[in-house]
């Protein structure tokens, strides 16, 4: 039994430190390094590659799972030759949900309680107060309700914010007013003051926050957008920013990364770049979270979360 491994976690992490992690919870497993270290592929039964090429992944014809390191499978999923039947798993720990949430809290209290104005002022050495609404009166939108956009709606509707949700299908969660269906996108975005983007990455979502969304939110709405840049249609954020519709817009992920350092993102005074560290997995946790589906798998149990190749996340 063997996990082919490598790409992403040898630019951040000791590859031994990985390996004596897999082998903590699970010592029968062997460890193989990707690209130079595969040895017989047909040996291969798990992989937990970041980007690999097209084609890479049909070189197994003994794997039972493909992990994905993150939430985004977009890359993995426009594979043509991606192995049919073999379950592509994301890898959504607990700590990743965590660790998006705080970010998520962190920008819609930042733009509700007016730190913008503030930060702005301190600048010019202006003194002035701002009575904004309260957590009641605020209306947070999450575009996308999956595990992190779930979790963010819970945590934000524990502060007193009126929180919806809009999602490709209908869904329920305790407390949250909820959108759904291109019928129910436009009045889900009437009715938001602050957006907070959350999707997967498929071809329906690619480029929807675009004009004729921003125009349906209301003026003096903020964007948050620490899902995936291909979201964004970057031109459009920034007219409807300058147009005084859109009050400003704090953006984590970008279709180029790291963002060319001539990007008006860059030096628009009411847009708030981040490098891509919204959320993120320990080496810990994400062992932890790949063995465990492991352990599921050879007990004959289903993985968590698997991607539903037909809706594409």
């Amino acid at each position: 039994m063997a996990l082919l491994f490598g790409g992403y976690f040898k630019d951040i992490h000791d590859p031994d430190q990985w390996r004596a992690l897999f082998h903590r919870h699970l010592p029968d497993l062997e460890v193989r390094e990707w690209p130079d270290g595969v040895g017989d592929p047909r040996d291969i039964e798990f992989t937990l590659i970041h980007n690999p090429a097209m084609g890479e992944l049909k070189r197994y014809p003994n794997l039972k799972a493909i992990f994905t390191f993150g939430a985004g499978i977009e890359k993995i999923m426009k594979d043509p030759e991606l192995p049919r039947g073999v379950p592509v798993v994301r890898l959504v720990s607990q700590e990743l949900i965590d660790r998006m949430t705080e970010f998520v809290l962190y920008w819609v209290l930042h733009y509700h309680r007016d730190f913008h104005r503030y930060f702005a002022q301190e600048r010019q050495a202006h003194w002035e107060k701002f009575r904004g609404p309260t957590t009641a009166e605020r209306r947070v939108g999450i575009l996308g309700v999956g595990e992190l956009g779930a979790d963010a709606a819970e945590k934000l509707m524990a502060l007193g914010f009126d929180v919806a949700g809009w999602s490709r299908r209908a869904k329920s969660i305790k407390g949250m007013k909820h959108f759904h269906g291109s019928e129910g996108l436009i009045p889900f975005l009437a009715r938001t003051d602050i957006l907070v983007c959350l999707l997967a990455t498929t071809p329906a979502t690619e480029g929807i926050i675009n004009a004729r969304m921003l125009a349906a939110l209301p003026q003096g709405a903020f964007v948050v957008n620490p899902a995936r840049g291909a979201h964004l249609v970057d031109d459009d954020l920034i007219a409807a920013i300058d147009a005084e519709h859109i009050a400003g817009a704090a953006l984590d992920v970008f279709h180029q990364e790291p963002l060319p350092a001539t990007h008006a993102f860059w030096r628009h005074p009411r847009i708030t770049v981040t490098p891509h560290a919204g959320s993120w997995h320990s080496a810990e946790h994400a062992a932890e979270h790949v063995a465990g589906n492991i352990r599921r798998i050879l007990d004959g149990k289903q993985p968590h979360p698997v991607v539903d190749p037909a809706a594409g996340y």
